[in-house]
């Protein structure tokens, strides 16, 4: 065979192995992860998340393609995200938090999963944790149902203060009102005066803090969202700089400086949810997989941000804390 001749079947058997990958990564089903958050915030959640994927069989480059959209803390961006990703025709999609709405009215058939802090029934997500219907389920981390009682201990761990501040974010309206209630009613329960504070960015962090401040909040109790999820170590810096004892969700919180965390594990909460959109890549109904509750529940007490902010803490809180940070 003449050279020439040898370069034209080794240049045609390379088009046609391109054309054979193109093929084979074009029949790879497409999911789509659609979040509230930007692409560098909280990686240990995404790792989580493609775990259970890996657990469920489906490896991203291997036998599957995702696509991603951020909100980058912007809510308001959410609806467009969601309507891009229809049109783009994916496999199935999956939300955090306040993108699960967005993703739900922007389509009925594409199957979506959710980790949301919210009753996913009582948003109308839903109609039955056992038997969601439709095209949506996913795993409840049981945020706003704890709200009350995180607010009861700190008012333990700091008892001599009558006056709670209560921090949510507003460009979650639904969320925010829900908290704002319980958390009222809670504080009313329990003879403290609560005080709410709105914020959405780095700089509404500050303003909010120094608001609380003036209004003599003597601790603070976080409201869930998935922005202050990615703030663990700002608030708990703020927290300490205005001598406010803290309580939040999540051990991520109590691990940057927060005094306190008091909620379920959310990276187990993704790694879950990744399985779920594995799940339903090999076939299974959305509407035939109960909405899973997570039911871990952790206490985390910080006890050097305790001693920095002058606090001695009852022995009846660091004996029921699941792990004390020295």
């Amino acid at each position: 065979m003449r050279r020439r001749e040898f370069l034209g079947v080794l240049s045609g058997a390379a088009a046609a192995w391109s054309l054979d990958v193109r093929a084979q990564q074009g029949s790879m089903p497409v999911i789509a992860f659609l979040g509230t958050r930007g692409p560098d915030d909280d990686p240990y959640l995404l790792s989580a998340w493609r775990r259970g994927l890996k657990d469920a069989g489906h490896i991203e480059g291997q036998n599957l393609r995702i696509e991603y959209r951020w909100a980058e803390n912007r809510y308001d961006r959410l609806p467009a995200l969601a309507t891009d990703l229809v049109q783009s025709r994916v496999h199935a999609i999956y939300a955090n938090g306040p993108a699960a709405q967005a993703a739900k009215a922007a389509t009925t058939t594409i199957p979506i999963i959710f980790t949301a802090g919210f009753d996913p029934v009582e948003l109308g997500l839903v109609t039955s944790l056992s038997r969601p219907g439709g095209n949506i389920t996913g795993i409840s981390i049981l945020d706003v149902e704890l709200g009350p009682k995180r607010l009861q201990l700190l008012h333990e761990m700091v008892p001599t203060t009558k006056n709670i501040g209560v921090l949510v974010n507003p460009t979650d309206r639904s969320r925010a009102e829900i908290i704002t209630k319980g958390m009222q009613a809670a504080a009313e329960t329990l003879g403290l005066q609560a005080h709410v504070a709105s914020a959405s960015t780095d700089q509404e962090l500050e303003t909010a803090f120094s608001s609380l401040a003036k209004l003599q909040a003597g601790a603070l109790a976080i409201g869930g969202d998935p922005f202050f999820n990615s703030r663990g170590e700002q608030l708990g810096e703020l927290s300490i700089r205005h001598a406010m004892p803290a309580i939040y969700q999540f051990r991520t919180f109590a691990e940057g400086g927060g005094l306190a965390s008091y909620g379920t594990d959310l990276a187990e909460a993704y790694f879950q949810s990744g399985r779920y959109v594995g799940r339903i890549l090999k076939g299974e109904k959305p509407a035939d997989l109960p909405i899973q509750l997570a039911t871990k529940i952790e206490l985390i007490i910080n006890l050097k941000t305790a001693k920095a902010l002058g606090l001695d803490l009852p022995p009846s809180i660091l004996v029921r804390a699941d792990e004390v940070i020295e």
